[in-house]
């Protein structure tokens, strides 16, 4: 035995204390009573023949030193040392998505850490104990503690992830400390079954509980009709589900359908509505079941979230207005020259053949048969040809091109643009598509804000261009330059990463997750890429120049291997021969010491009570 507070025992010096005041006590005190009350109580105590007084206090001085004994030891806290009882464990603990389904009110993962728990609790004090959880990576909580109560804690703090978790990485940590000492006690708890393991304790805590999912969702327009499809799985039996599908998260339901489905069987389904204009749509899975995260999926239309705001400062936009909303996404307002005072708040200006002072600098700007030189725009007007007879232009050769740069003349049939006039500029470090003897008419580059520009030097109206289907394909290119797509797609599944196209001077992009947690990309370069681990709706919100634009939006989904109920793997081993070492245990329970304590110090109460009862 050891005492972890030794100095604890000076409360010893108590009990002399205690024998000297019984000694010394007066045991007698002096009162003023009438005669008769004497005479009464001597009669009492002369009918009594033995009286137990003296026995009573003995009995109480012995109760009191007993007390302090026991105080004085609980306060020294005594430790007793079990030979060969205590183990070292290791717990290593699934928390993929497949461990969120639930099972009478609890989850997988809160019955697989009350598993561990148990556990710890049951083991001898002086055990040690290691925690590796496998969720979005593989983490080692703790290593070799022996305080219970803070394994517990740590062990409660933990929740699932939404990935498909490997324990390739949980694995080799295991394989590791059952190297260094092979006497471990090593368990995996988990929601897989596995064939044959060895050296490890397998606790599964699967129960094939009732589960249904859908995914693959997707849609495309056709002959007027939108034809929403996905699949629909059932885990556990045959099943009969009911799918509803609802259009921009509105609680009125556009489609229903009842779908027969056989036990891991794949099933198709799909709804086909009236085509209209919508920004998202959801599949909802009604049937109850043991997993919720997969019972519905929430798809984003590309083209709404990858939308802009186009502002066209011109006297007559109507070739502008026609083809912006052919080949674009674009929300289109349109004001005259004499109406626009540096208006902001719009991701792209179109000035047509406007006499322009300044730049915005919040947005990419297209310019039209520029007037003059414009500060901070990046070229210089020089001055302005005119020909009796139209003047042909010529593109680019693309093999002078970079491949990016290539792809604005890509799908061109590059027939004959012919002007009346154009304004000779010098077009510093732009890329130029056409030209002209030389002289550039159409280029493309950063001005000084860093933001995208498109130059025309000559005046639509004066050329054949807009009448040509040229000039509708160049135009898309130049909005895709102008706009690249943010996202290439709004659906995905957990772990997954989503790729960003930063545009040109974004500030920050804010992501916040559906669980509410909030991250900042990186924006100093052109693409920038973020993990989905989460299950639900993210957002993405991007500062450009000073204007914060319109959160673009993506589901992530829960993975499909981690819908299955009953999943069965080969193997899960720990090389080597195992041993059977034990360390020494502690037994530092004070709970029975203080139950002694508590019975003693009633005991003398009792002693006490009975004394005054005697003195009545």
């Amino acid at each position: 035995m050891t005492l972890l507070y030794p100095l604890g025992l000076l409360g010893l010096i108590g009990i002399p204390v205690l024998i000297i005041i019984y000694i010394i006590k007066n045991k007698y005190t002096e009162q003023v009573i009438s005669s008769t009350y004497l005479w009464t109580l001597s009669e009492r105590f002369l009918k009594r023949r033995n009286p137990i007084n003296k026995i009573a206090g003995i009995i109480s001085l012995i109760l009191q030193i007993l007390a302090v004994i026991f105080i004085s030891f609980a306060i020294a806290h005594p430790v007793f040392i079990l030979s060969n009882a205590a183990n070292e464990y290791c717990f290593i603990l699934d928390g993929s998505g497949s461990m969120n389904i639930a099972q009478n009110g609890k989850t997988r993962l809160e019955i697989g850490k009350e598993r561990i728990a148990s556990v710890i609790k049951d083991s001898a004090n002086g055990s040690k104990f290691s925690l590796v959880f496998v969720g979005n990576t593989t983490d080692i909580l703790y290593e070799a503690i022996e305080n219970k109560d803070q394994a517990v804690s740590i062990l409660n703090g933990v929740s699932s992830a939404y990935v498909d978790a490997g324990f390739t990485g949980a694995l080799g940590v295991a394989q590791s400390y059952f190297q260094e000492k092979p006497s471990i006690l090593t368990y995996l708890v988990t929601d897989k079954a596995y064939e044959s393991s060895q050296n490890v304790e397998i606790i599964n805590v699967s129960s094939h509980e009732t589960n249904y999912g859908i995914a693959g969702v997707e849609y495309v327009v056709s002959g007027g009709k939108i034809v929403v499809s996905g699949k629909a799985m059932s885990y556990e039996g045959d099943a009969t589900l009911n799918l509803s599908l609802r259009f921009d998260e509105l609680s009125e339901v556009a489609a229903t359908q009842e779908l027969e489905v056989k036990k891991l069987e794949e099933t198709d389904f799909s709804f086909e509505v009236d085509n209209r204009s919508f920004s998202s749509f959801k599949v909802t899975l009604e049937n109850e079941d043991a997993l919720s995260l997969d019972n519905e999926c929430i798809v984003y239309s590309v083209e709404a979230e990858n939308s802009y705001e186009v502002l066209i400062v011109s006297e007559s936009p109507f070739f502008l207005e026609a083809v912006l909303s052919t080949v674009g996404n674009a929300q289109i307002s349109v004001v005259s020259p004499e109406g626009y005072a540096n208006v902001t708040g719009y991701d792209l200006y179109i000035f047509d053949s406007v006499n322009l002072t300044a730049l915005p600098a919040d947005g990419a700007v297209w310019i039209f048969n520029p007037q003059s030189s414009i500060p901070d725009a990046g070229f210089s007007v020089q001055d302005k040809l005119e020909f009796s007879e139209s003047a042909v232009l010529s593109y680019t050769d693309e093999e002078k091109l970079s491949d990016s740069e290539a792809k604005l003349l890509k799908g061109l049939l590059k027939s004959d643009v012919a002007v009346s006039d154009y304004v000779q500029c010098g077009s510093g470090n732009f890329t130029v598509l056409m030209t002209h003897d030389g002289n550039p008419v159409l280029f493309t580059g950063l001005n000084a804000h860093g933001n995208r520009e498109v130059v025309f030097a000559f005046d639509l109206h004066r050329s054949n261009f807009p009448a040509m289907l040229d000039f509708t394909t160049l135009s898309q290119n130049l909005l895709r330059y102008t706009f690249p797509n943010v996202i290439d797609k709004t659906s995905y599944y957990c772990g997954e990463k989503v790729q960003i196209s930063v545009p040109a001077g974004c500030k920050s992009i804010k992501v916040d997750t559906p669980l509410g947690n909030v991250a900042y990309l990186d924006t100093n370069s052109a693409y920038s890429e973020y993990e989905l681990t989460e299950v639900g709706n993210y957002r993405f919100t991007m500062t450009v120049g000073d204007t914060v634009r319109t959160p673009i939006r993506v589901y992530s989904s829960l993975p499909e291997s981690e819908r299955e109920t009953s999943v069965t793997e080969v193997s899960f081993a720990l090389e080597g021969e195992a041993s059977n070492e034990k360390s020494d245990g502690k037994y530092d329970d004070m709970l029975y010491l203080f139950i002694l304590l508590a019975v003693i110090v009633l005991a003398d109460w009792g002693v006490y009570c009975y004394e005054q009862y005697q003195l009545r």
